[in-house]
């Protein structure tokens, strides 16, 4: 072997104390960006709830302060502040310094928790500019600082408390060097984790304070879990008043689950381990599903609901509708990562199934007439599958779905690359021919859309595979729908929603969304779902051939101050009685309502030109306020419909009648 090609000892980085953390950030809060930020909260938060879970604490409470800093006390027992035998150190700074120091390895602080990895408080310590650690005990106030994970002294006695007060206050600012999208925090992401940690700790008290704008917020729900699911069913029709609930432990497993069916087509399920949601599922979610299919067919087959000749229903069919909160607690959860995503623990789906077997059985042998409509349901759901996929399969025969067979009104482009290629949906046939006629073919792709799509909120497949729009929709994207559906297929990598500057623009931009949403949420989730924003208005200059084209009202504001007062600063007299497109020296001030205003060449250079276009990527950071919206805007409840336009109607400054 060459010298220099040698892999020795000298070869080999080791990294001591808290530098792994600032060397990989992400391998420890899942990313730099605004979720890793906030994850850093989180850690902190999920140590106050673990200290309510071991039945020590019963507040919680974050502080939004001034310069960015963040403050999350609990009234648990507090960090220990003696000398901890290992290293020799306080065990308030072992925790803030050591990796997988904590009480969470099996030396008996905690039964249950949500941080199985141990390492939050260090992680948050490692990536914070400065950060004040404070704990409470014994009628004393201990106190620590750190930067960037160094301490700046040892920990020391700063002052007393009265003798009953305890718990642990740690105050951060995250440190703007490491987080690429700046260390601003949420207030509303917030407030959303705190409210979802209330309902899935009965009788802990979570709070929100923000100092800098005087807002707070408390959250407290005695009723747990089945409050979770009444409030995520707001808006819904239930199929029945009643919520099905069951708290049960096997072996060192707590199961506690709550349920209930609504007349919607879609299905929510929450699924959590010590109180942290998992977003991709695992054994718990497994164990439910396998029950609740299971369990329903028994019923069905028992009441003679299900003829023998007919088929089982399928675990699709048996979640039409279905609301539930599946929350796990156990001793040495297994999660995939550092950001717990998934729960690993394969005993964890026998201890669900058989929970949710016997008391499910229980519930729908003493509750006749619930159990007759979720059966009803299923049945329902199953006709509608069997016709959905008698509609697919003719469509596949008649090769609609092929990548072969276009839809006519596409007009494709040359490129065959997904990720240098993007399609515009595009309202109107008008609109839709300039932007065939100006578009850069090569790697863009106009679908013209006729009039309003299908609102899929109230429609199931069947009823969705009978509409030209949504089915030349699916054929142009290539990724098939319901148990077809692959992203693997997806022709263009960016999906572009063009619409008119209006209220039926923005009506059919929000039905597509829907579409998206419900029926290919992994499109979305990809990032390759945009909103492109047309210009509201062109300003044409006097003596001047171009145009300036402006997107906003607030831009249009800013454009005639600025040369208005440009024109003053040049000795030039402003007129008051004129108008003030005219006192800044403008032939034409031209509104646009529509894309079919402009020309092609305009369009192109507008909305279309990707050096010079405004696109707004379409994100779902939080799914469970995403459902609520899309909800109460494509749903069935008017009254719903009505308050929240009411509720948002003075942050609407232009409307289009």
């Amino acid at each position: 072997m060459s010298q220099g090609k040698q892999y020795s000892a000298d070869q080999i980085q080791v990294l001591e104390g808290l530098e792994p953390v600032r060397k990989r950030p992400g391998m420890y809060i899942g990313g730099t960006g605004i979720e890793g930020l906030h994850h850093l909260v989180w850690e902190l938060v999920d140590n106050g709830i673990d200290e309510a879970l071991a039945g020590y604490a019963t507040h919680v409470m974050v502080e939004m302060l001034e310069d960015g800093f963040i403050r999350v006390t609990d009234d648990g027992r507090g960090i220990p502040t003696d000398i901890h035998p290992k290293t020799g150190k306080s065990t308030v700074e072992t925790v803030l310094t050591v990796l997988h120091a904590g009480g969470k390895f099996g030396g008996g602080g905690y039964k249950v928790s949500g941080g199985l990895h141990g390492v939050g408080v260090s992680v948050v310590n490692a990536l914070a500019t400065k950060l004040t650690v404070k704990v409470f005990r014994d009628g004393k106030i201990y106190a620590q600082d750190y930067e960037k994970g160094v301490p700046q002294g040892d920990l020391k006695v700063s002052g007393t408390c009265p003798k009953d007060k305890h718990g642990t206050e740690i105050t951060f600012a995250a440190d703007d060097t490491i987080f690429s999208e700046g260390t601003t925090f949420s207030y509303d992401t917030i407030l959303d984790r705190l409210r979802h940690a209330a309902y899935l700790t009965k009788g802990v008290r979570t709070t929100l304070i923000n100092h800098v704008n005087g807002k707070k917020y408390s959250f407290y729900f005695e009723g747990g879990i089945k409050s979770y699911v009444a409030n995520l069913n707001q808006g819904k029709e239930p199929v029945d008043e009643d919520i099905f609930y069951v708290d049960k432990t096997v072996d060192e497993t707590q199961v506690e689950v709550a349920l209930q069916y609504t007349e919607s087509f879609s299905e929510t399920i929450k699924q959590f381990a010590n109180n942290v949601f998992n977003p991709d599922g695992g054994s718990h979610l497994t164990g439910f599903r396998s029950a609740l299919t299971r369990v329903i067919n028994e019923y069905a087959r028992k009441q003679g609901l299900l003829k023998e000749k007919e088929e089982n229903l399928s675990g699709e069919d048996t979640r039409e509708g279905l609301t539930a909160v599946i929350l796990v607690k156990l001793p040495n959860p297994q999660f995939e990562g550092q950001t717990k995503n998934k729960l690993g623990n394969p005993e964890v789906r026998g201890h669900v199934e058989q929970v949710m077997t016997e008391y499910l059985s229980y519930y729908l042998e003493e509750h006749p007439n619930v159990a007759r409509k979720i059966v009803g349901k299923a049945l329902l759901a199953a006709r509608a599958r069997k016709a959905a996929r008698a509609a697919r399969d003719n469509i596949i025969r008649k090769g609609v779905l092929d990548g072969a067979s276009m839809p006519g009104k596409l007009a494709d482009c040359s490129s065959k690359d997904p990720a240098s290629s993007e399609i515009y949906l595009v309202e109107g046939d008008s609109a839709g021919g300039s932007a065939k006629t100006g578009r850069d073919s090569k790697t863009q792709a106009i679908l013209p859309l006729r009039g309003k799509v299908l609102n899929v909120e109230r429609a199931r497949l069947d009823k969705m595979l009978a509409n030209n729009e949504i089915l030349n929709l699916i054929k142009a994207l290539g990724v098939g729908i319901g148990d077809s559906f692959s992203l693997d297929g997806l022709r263009y990598h960016r999906v572009i929603i063009m619409t008119d500057a209006d209220v039926d623009g923005s009506h059919i931009s929000t039905l597509l969304l829907t579409f998206f949403f419900r029926y290919m949420k992994e499109v979305v989730d990809g990032g390759h779902i945009y909103l492109a924003k047309p210009p509201l208005f062109e300003l044409v200059k006097a003596g001047r051939k171009n145009s300036v084209f402006i997107y906003d009202e607030a831009e249009l504001e800013t454009k005639l101050d600025d040369t208005i007062a440009a024109r003053k600063k040049d000795g030039i007299k402003v007129n008051p009685e004129d108008e003030r497109y005219k006192q800044a020296g403008f032939i034409e001030q031209k509104r646009y309502k529509g894309l079919g205003e402009m020309d092609a060449e305009q369009l192109f250079e507008t909305t279309m030109n990707p050096e010079k276009r405004v696109l707004v990527q379409v994100k779902v950071q939080d799914a469970e306020k995403a459902d609520a919206i899309f909800n109460k805007l494509m749903g069935t409840e008017v009254e719903l419909r009505k308050n929240f336009i009411q509720a948002n109607a003075k942050f609407v400054k232009d409307l289009d009648i």
